[in-house]
């Protein structure tokens, strides 16, 4: 089965941006591990606000990928590698593995991330531990119904102070 990985950052206080969205605290003097991890991905899975924010990092965002973005709404679009869908998680998740001929990354954001949670879809947590407390902004985990808990893999931590932190689900 292919496997689903949370690969995001976060402040050390838990947030994935700003009170407004932005990410412009994010390190971005390494690769941190980002190609190998796309290399071994072949399509993305995010909500629509951060569909909206990745279109702004590059022109093609997510080159080579399948991107499924969860929309409350249809959408269209004129990039066939782009596909909007709506429903459960586990049942947009089925889709996605149908089609997805190596990992799939779960890119975000919290409300995203909260239904996969929720529905024990995501196989490994890679969370990249920014040295920053933002002190407001949009929280990594919003408030689950139940708790999961998780096996820890491994951990790197690099010169810039940015540590990877590395879980599985438990089998």
């Amino acid at each position: 089965m292919t496997k689903v990985v949370l690969f995001i950052a976060t402040s050390l206080d838990g947030y994935i941006a700003s009170s407004d969205g932005t990410v412009d605290w994010l390190f971005h003097d390494a690769d941190y591990g980002y190609t190998e991890f796309m290399a071994s991905v072949s399509a993305v899975v995010m909500g629509r606000k951060t569909w909206e924010q990745a279109k702004t990092f590059e022109a093609v965002p997510f080159a080579g990928k399948k991107v499924f973005v969860l929309s409350r709404s249809p959408v269209s679009t004129a990039d066939e590698r782009i596909r909007f869908v709506q429903g459960e998680a586990p049942k947009i998740l089925d889709q996605i593995r149908a089609e997805a001929t190596k990992g799939i990354w779960l890119v975000g954001g919290g409300d995203v991330i909260q239904q996969f949670i929720a529905h024990d879809l995501i196989d490994e947590y890679r969370l990249f531990v920014h040295p920053i407390i933002l002190g407001s902004g949009l929280p990594l985990f919003l408030t689950q119904a139940s708790m999961i808990t998780l096996s820890f893999a491994s951990s790197t931590a690099f010169a810039s102070g940015l540590v990877e932190l590395r879980y599985e689900k438990r089998k």
